[in-house]
């Protein structure tokens, strides 16, 4: 309710103190009004192969956002990026659907660049080759249209796809005005300003942890030793 003596003093009387008091508790923002926040989104951009799990399971311990790594695969293109407000997503192959997130949240989100060194990344895929489903086997075979590749072009096709991807997410972040950088090579100490640059709350000292356990590795089984071994 509005307080009309509140009011009249204010634009018309002179006031005492106790009338000062008045107008400002009127006037003065609202608790509710001050703690709401508008609901935003973040999404991690990567190649892959850049520590992305380990990453999420660090955003596990912020309280005040849902996080996921890779939730809605196998979801077609055009509901896939139906993600909840107040949500961290990290996700590789977001960038293949740019224009599609550029469309529906565009500057209202806010988008983290995770790196790690170009080489080792393409060392990391080259080593998953065996795997059923394989980004870089589908960009070998798919994109660059190889009928085969040999075990020895393995590693060039995938430094090819990473260098490709890494200019994809460079030029789709171009125009984002909050779009900072964050490197496997520096992780914890990163980490906390992507804590801090996101306003997240929840448990800091548990989620840095998360970054002393591994995660995702490369372990082959035997018979995904042999697949590897074959030139396909």
């Amino acid at each position: 309710m509005i307080n009309v003596k509140a009011l009249i003093l204010l634009l018309f009387g002179e006031f005492t103190q106790q009338d000062s008091k008045v107008c400002y508790d009127v006037l003065k923002p609202s608790s509710n009004l001050q703690e709401k926040r508008i609901p935003m989104n973040v999404f991690i951009l990567c190649s892959g192969r850049t520590a992305s799990t380990a990453l999420s399971a660090a955003c596990q311990h912020i309280t005040n956002f849902t996080s996921a790594h890779e939730s809605r695969v196998n979801i077609l293109s055009k509901i896939k990026l139906d993600y909840p407000d107040q949500h961290i997503e990290i996700d590789n192959r977001l960038i293949w659907f740019s224009e599609l997130l550029d469309e529906k949240f565009g500057k209202s989100a806010k988008y983290i660049h995770l790196t790690r060194d170009k080489h080792k990344v393409a060392a990391s895929y080259a080593e998953r080759w065996q795997l059923t489903e394989s980004i870089v086997k589908a960009y070998g075979h798919g994109i660059l249209m190889k009928p085969k590749i040999a075990k020895s072009d393995r590693l060039q096709v995938c430094l090819d796809y990473v260098e490709f991807v890494e200019k994809k997410i460079e030029l789709f972040l171009k125009d984002k005005p909050e779009s900072p950088k964050i490197s496997v090579e520096n992780l914890s100490d990163d980490f906390v300003k992507l804590w801090g640059f996101v306003g997240a709350q929840g448990n800091l000292e548990f989620a840095l942890s998360e970054f002393d356990k591994r995660h995702n590795t490369n372990k082959l089984s035997f018979l995904g030793k042999i697949r590897n071994a074959l030139p396909i």
